[in-house]
């Protein structure tokens, strides 16, 4: 009997810009050793695994360019250290860092000390902003979305999605009263739009409740 081998597969690669946002900050928040298993009703059916080395306690990519030289040493304890989960080219990261001032770094998650006093991360699930805080456990974790057409840098979550596929308005979470007051400036806004058009609104400004000693 002849058994013939079969012939190994070449690796299969895809590109992280095809995968949902919260799954591919998921993957860079891996740790060295650490996996991610993926399911079918229940079964284990990949993994992926970790490809990054820990350097004196900062999580750098193998195969990234090492910024860090091209920069001066920063003194963490001296700034507020905001650390961005999600990825971004050196010249937006350089751009916020610039636009929030002297006191201010703007680091990669992987490059950025535990310390880290900020963390930037896109709308994701539950397990994903537990995961991210337990490795910057003293940060303020800040879920934003990002639009800079100029730097090339597009993160939109399910609120942008929604508005994008036809909704008109997003309001932000309120009392009924602060409700009644966001939807009549909506409203208003809507009207003032020349000729009636039924033009997709922004995200609706948060309005300050009333004071009651001004009343």
């Amino acid at each position: 009997m002849v058994i013939r081998k079969r012939a190994p597969r070449s690796t299969q690669r895809i590109d992280v810009s095809r995968l949902p946002e919260d799954v591919v900050a998921l993957i860079d928040a891996l740790e060295p050793g650490e996996n991610v298993v993926l399911t079918r009703d229940g079964a284990s059916i990949a993994t992926i695994s970790s490809t990054v080395d820990v350097v004196q306690g900062a999580v750098v990519d193998r195969e990234a360019p090492d910024e860090a030289d091209d920069q001066a040493p920063v003194d963490h304890e001296s700034v507020t250290v905001v650390a961005t989960a999600m990825e971004l080219p050196a010249v937006a990261r350089v751009a916020l860092s610039t636009q929030l001032g002297a006191d201010y770094v703007v680091l990669d998650m992987h490059a950025a000390p535990a310390t880290a006093d900020v963390l930037l991360v896109p709308a994701g699930s539950p397990q994903l902003i537990a995961a991210l805080r337990s490795m910057f456990p003293k940060a303020r974790v800040v879920v934003t979305e990002i639009e800079d057409p100029e730097l090339g840098v597009r993160y939109h979550g399910p609120v942008r999605r929604l508005l994008d596929a036809g909704a008109d308005a997003y309001l932000p979470p309120a009392t009924l009263p602060h409700l009644a007051r966001q939807l009549d400036h909506t409203l208003s806004q809507g009207r003032e739009i020349a000729g009636g058009a039924a033009t997709p609104l922004q995200i609706a400004p948060t309005v300050e409740p009333a004071d009651p000693d001004d009343e």
